[in-house]
């Protein structure tokens, strides 16, 4: 019997803005999306805000395919766009955005979400990146999730892409994360027996109408209602279309590992959820410069070193899946930072050459339009 492939899935989700100036547009959302889906097809999608829009790719099979249907993507949508005097920004948070100001997409489903969640749904003005990979039938989803959550913190450190927020410098490299902690049913799951004990709670909760589906189930990881896929929903949405594609590529082998492993990832005791989440809140303060706290040892310990670690634990099947190349990004990631380093270091030059607050922003909309394309920049 043929190894099983761990077809993987990406989706993505941009802000749009106005070309010129760069910030949030307000689109005659309907026509934009039937010129998008009549170029793309049905992989172009409505979000909450009328200031933003997805993609989601067709199922995968190498990194090759990922590769070069996600930049095609990119840019058959950025073609788009263009014709309606918009342009994509790949980022988390927009820096000069106020959800204020933002207009409720005309769907009965986000119509519930307003009416449940109230001023929650309306501060909801950011957006992310989400990995689907598939699991054997055989194998039960929500084990694999409960061993795949010690690693979250390092997908969300090597994502960080928000450090701004309505106009301000926030402090954190990923304000999305702690703007998500104001929704119910987010962030780290508990760890659940098994995928009927999953469902046994999934049933509960739509029996006291808290929940129409378990789509409503906005966890960092998830079973998918709809694919046979764990989706990985804790990163933040990559500027750079490479950074995206290395983190889905580590996340593939991670599940294989786990799957070809049934006991990596098992340790766990009374600590363990709340180290993650301790992990998780470094991550989001820190990126791919904080320290994690290892629960097996307590050590703690640089994320780089975990990061490396990980890539060394799933080597069989970075050989498997032929993606080396594809995981090259995440070593300049280490290096480097991610796109919320690269931002602020554009924001504190620009106020340190002497330029006011709101200029200084702009440059970094500028940097995210140009990186967003894939276009080379001056920093």
């Amino acid at each position: 019997m043929a190894p099983f492939e761990h077809s993987f899935g990406i989706e993505e989700e941009f802000f749009l803005v106005d070309a010129t100036t760069g910030v949030l547009g307000s689109p005659a959302l309907d026509r934009l999306v039937q010129d998008a889906r009549g170029k793309l097809g049905n992989v172009v999608t409505t979000e909450l805000l009328q200031s933003q829009i997805e993609i989601a790719s067709p199922i995968l099979h190498s990194h090759d395919e990922a590769r070069d249907i996600m930049s095609r993507t990119r840019r058959a949508l950025s073609e788009v766009v263009a014709g309606h005097g918009l342009q994509l920004i790949a980022a988390s948070t927009h820096p000069l955005g106020v959800w204020q100001e933002q207009l409720i997409t005309e769907k009965r489903r986000y119509d519930q979400l307003m009416a449940d969640f109230r001023i929650v749904t309306q501060r909801n003005l950011v957006c992310g990146l989400h990995i689907h990979v598939a699991v054997p039938e055989t194998v039960d989803r929500i084990d694999v999730m409960n061993r795949a959550m010690h690693w979250l913190p390092v997908f969300l450190a090597l994502s960080t892409s928000s450090p701004f927020w309505n106009h301000r410098v926030t402090g954190l490299l990923s304000y999305r994360q702690a703007l998500y902690d104001e929704w119910p049913r987010s962030g780290i799951p508990d760890f659940f027996l098994d995928e009927s004990d999953y469902q046994a709670f999934v049933a509960r909760m739509q029996m006291a109408g808290a929940i129409g589906d378990s789509s409503e189930i906005w966890w960092a990881i998830r079973p998918a209602l709809r694919f046979p896929t764990l989706e990985m929903r804790i990163a933040d949405m990559c500027t750079r279309l490479e950074d995206a594609l290395a983190i889905a590529a580590l996340y593939r082998c991670l599940v294989a590992t786990l799957v070809a492993n049934p006991e990596m990832g098992r340790a766990r005791s009374t600590h363990t959820r709340r180290l993650i989440d301790e992990n998780r809140w470094r991550a989001k303060r820190d990126g791919v410069k904080a320290e994690f706290i290892l629960e097996t040892s307590n050590e703690v310990v640089p994320v780089a070193k975990v990061v490396r670690d990980l890539m060394n634990a799933c080597a069989e099947q970075i050989d498997r899946f032929d993606c080396a190349s594809a995981l090259e990004p995440i070593e300049k990631i280490l290096c480097e930072g991610t796109s919320a380093h690269q931002q602020l270091k554009i924001y504190n030059d620009s106020r340190a050459a002497g330029e006011e607050s709101l200029q200084a922003l702009f440059r970094v909309i500028e940097w995210l339009k140009a990186t967003t394309l894939g276009e080379a920049v001056a920093s």
